[in-house]
């Protein structure tokens, strides 16, 4: 009875993890939830599978085995279902949020998590009416509002006696404060030490804007995904577009090379680059008053597809400048790729009016953040990148390597292969 003791034990994990939704962050998580317990189910069968054709045995009686030895660990995640079939967990912890008329929130854990491996999930930049006090209050939160929901979360995880603790963030918030430019402060920094201080051990978020933002800390981990995989999938399945065209990668600034380059090299195509002087006396306010005072071209567009990708779209403002000069140099279409699609402010109607412009063809954005207003527009083809952080945190719980998930040029390369 030894191997299959020994596979139920591993297999048990499951019962093990336990995903925190906070508020902003209950789509998101919902939808992480469902690729868990899809990826769990598979892994179940294939072991059923495997094991039942390798000691001739019966499936069903290795899985009711299986099952025996998980309810023996588990009894509460595991006495319902059949005893001869996958039993599905459902991961998500019971959790109150109250909001009081002074604004201040709390957390209430009301289930044990006592040890488990807990998983804080969390958009700071989710700007549509969240659920508290029992789903009979509503209310729209800004990013410092979802900040201080996270750390009050945070710190009832761990009263509740929660073993590690993940913050899956797929934006990290005050990640464009991570240079000290004159009397000003390092708020990207600050925020993952206050995190790490409240018993934060690891922090999962989308393409961040630094990667210096993650050696600024102690001890705490941050494991930062990128959504190229998914976007280069999207882009291939447009309508009238062969990636065999004549087509360019353009990055629209200095900043965005290393991201352009990537995509030039796997696509195989040339890459050209955008220079913007800035007045940094102006500070951005919405897409038509931007601080860009001249733009320059290194390459050539013309007749061309234009390519860009970049990590963050705020107002818009930037994005669109460079649209319109892309167009003025005689490109042809041009296409944008999001992997943080913030659409702050009056962003979604400056690029309605653009669109009918012709200023582009499609804006390929992620769901790391959730924005209902621009889902419905021809002009938004949305990439689910939920399967993604599954694969993440199922990896992480199991202690296994990350590193085709991190660097996904691999998977990429086969991609090619079988397009």
């Amino acid at each position: 009875m030894v191997w299959y003791t020994k596979i139920a034990m591993n297999y048990s994990s499951p019962a093990n993890l336990a995903i925190v939704a906070c508020p902003g962050g209950e789509v998101f998580a919902d939808q992480v939830i469902l690729h868990l317990q899809e990826g769990y189910l598979s892994n179940f069968e294939d072991m059923t599978t495997e094991l039942a054709a390798r000691y001739k045995l019966d499936a069903s009686e290795v899985a009711a085995r299986i099952n025996f030895i998980n309810e023996v660990i588990s009894p509460v995640q595991y006495r319902n279902g059949k005893a001869d079939a996958f039993q599905p967990l459902q991961f998500k912890t019971n959790t109150r949020f109250s909001l009081f008329s002074n604004g201040e929130v709390k957390a209430e854990i009301l289930e044990s998590i006592r040890g488990k491996d807990t998983y804080i999930v969390q958009d700071v930049e989710n700007h549509y009416p969240v659920p508290f006090n029992e789903g009979v209050t509503r209310q729209v939160l800004s990013v410092n509002d979802h900040l201080i929901t996270t750390f009050v979360t945070v710190d009832a995880v761990k009263q509740a006696g929660a073993g590690q603790v993940t913050l899956v963030m797929p934006i990290y918030p005050y990640s464009r404060q991570h240079k000290k430019k004159g009397r000003e402060g390092l708020t990207a920094s600050r925020v993952g030490k206050i995190l790490e201080s409240l018993g934060v051990n690891r922090i999962i978020t989308l393409d961040i804007h630094s990667r210096e933002i993650g050696n600024s800390f102690n001890c705490l981990r941050l494991e930062n995904l990128h959504a190229s995989y998914q976007i280069i999938c999207a882009l291939a399945g447009l309508p009238g577009l062969k990636l065999n065209d004549d087509f360019v990668v353009v990055s629209p600034d200095t900043g965005a090379v290393d991201r352009n380059k990537f995509y030039a090299t796997a696509l195989k195509k040339p890459l050209a680059l955008l220079y913007k002087e800035r007045d940094y006396s102006r500070v951005s306010q919405d897409a038509l008053e931007n601080n860009i005072s001249e733009v320059k071209l290194l390459g050539n567009v013309k007749g061309k597809t234009v390519f860009m990708a970049d990590d963050m779209l705020g107002t818009g403002g930037t994005l669109l400048k460079a649209m319109q000069f892309l167009k003025d140099q005689g490109a042809g279409k041009v296409i944008a790729a999001i992997s943080l699609p913030l659409f702050s402010g009056t962003a979604v109607s400056h690029f309605d009016a653009a669109y009918k412009q012709g200023l582009f063809y499609r804006i390929i954005g992620t769901n790391a953040i959730y924005h209902e207003a621009v889902l419905q527009r021809e002009w938004y083809i949305n990439v689910n990148i939920t399967k993604l952080f599954a694969q993440t945190i199922c990896r992480l719980h199991q202690g296994l390597s990350l590193s085709s998930l991190l660097d996904n040029r691999d998977i990429i390369v086969k991609l090619f292969a079988e397009l």
